[in-house]
């Protein structure tokens, strides 16, 4: 049975007309799936279905380690959005959980992104994105049913195409609940930066990066080995 309705297939025809750019879909599942990794791979199938633009690959999380570890999966279901084509381009963009409810309005996003390679940042955050050295890992923690978990996972995402020093994931709390306790999440979205900075809410562009520099300064400050 289809996930998308016949309405929302075509709805999504017709946007993902826009895209330029190839954009590849890659999957991490197992033999005997998780819960939700059934529904995460039907996703991708359907959605990867309604362009020539986009290819999917799917991959078994204990059969192909070796992929996983390239792409640093240590948990599934997960949906990476990559550049296609000849070169592919891994910008750091991670799904983990299945990206339903109002998360699927981030993929959807995503593959636009992608697809058309803009943004949408302002240019005094390209810049700095552009300029960064330290890496920044961000996992926005969300449930589907939130409506605000969307402008915070995409404005990461955003910014993880801006910087190869930037890694931006999706964790889906209720699927993750050991994710969620590690990092105290009473409430979503919640953005943890490189572990120790964190954020409440669907903050403005200017917010986050003002956080993110506060993480990079602090990063900079530890003692090295």
């Amino acid at each position: 049975m289809a996930l998308l309705e016949e309405k929302d297939r075509q709805y999504l025809i017709k946007e993902f007309e826009a895209l330029r750019n190839p954009v590849k879909i890659v999957v991490f599942t197992q033999k005997f799936e998780c819960q939700f990794c059934r529904e995460t791979r039907q996703i991708a199938e359907e959605v990867a279905g309604l362009s020539d633009k986009i290819s999917l690959e799917v991959y078994d999380f204990e059969d192909d380690k070796v992929v996983a570890e390239q792409y640093g999966i240590e948990q599934i279901p997960a949906t990476i959005i990559l550049l296609g084509g000849e070169q592919p381009k891994d910008y750091g963009i991670r799904y983990f959980g299945m990206p339903s409810g109002y998360e699927f309005t981030s993929l959807i996003f995503d593959i636009k992104m992608i697809g058309t390679g803009e943004s949408g940042l302002s240019a005094a955050t390209k810049q700095w994105a552009a300029n960064l050295k330290t890496p920044v890992h961000m996992q926005v923690f969300v449930t589907p049913t939130c409506p605000y978990c969307p402008q915070a996972v995409v404005l990461a995402h955003r910014l993880a195409m801006e910087s190869d020093f930037i890694r931006a994931d999706m964790v889906e709390a209720t699927e993750f609940p050991h994710l969620a306790m590690k990092y105290d999440v009473m409430g979503v979205p919640r953005t943890v930066i490189n572990e120790d900075t964190h954020i409440e809410g669907a903050v403005p562009e200017s917010t986050l990066l003002a956080k993110l520099k506060q993480a990079v300064a602090a990063e900079a400050m530890l003692p090295r080995a």
